[in-house]
């Protein structure tokens, strides 16, 4: 038997909750619980409220789905503070 197929929808985080995690909603305006896949957990990548993401939805239940992207450009309010990503900026400047 074969794996089932998974639908692939984008959608916003509205709400992180407890026990990683998220309420998302898609882009055709239905509201889904989702969680973090084990790539994004292995990499430390965070998901807050806003960001724009891929998740994967099986057939059979709608209502859950699993996040596999998070979309870097789209983010809402954009920007950040801090070093601009260079983790060893401050370590280089010591040399």
């Amino acid at each position: 038997m074969a794996k089932e197929e998974l639908l692939e929808l984008d959608g916003i985080v509205d709400e992180v909750l407890p026990d990683s995690r998220y309420r998302v909603t898609l882009d055709n305006g239905v509201v889904v619980g989702a969680y973090a896949s084990g790539r994004m957990r292995k990499n430390h990548i965070r998901i807050l409220a806003g960001d724009r993401v891929t998740l994967e939805l099986s057939v059979y239940d709608l209502t859950k789905g699993r996040i596999n992207f998070r979309h870097k450009d789209e983010r809402a309010g954009g920007g950040g503070g801090g070093a601009g990503g260079n983790r060893n900026a401050a370590a280089q400047r010591r040399r």
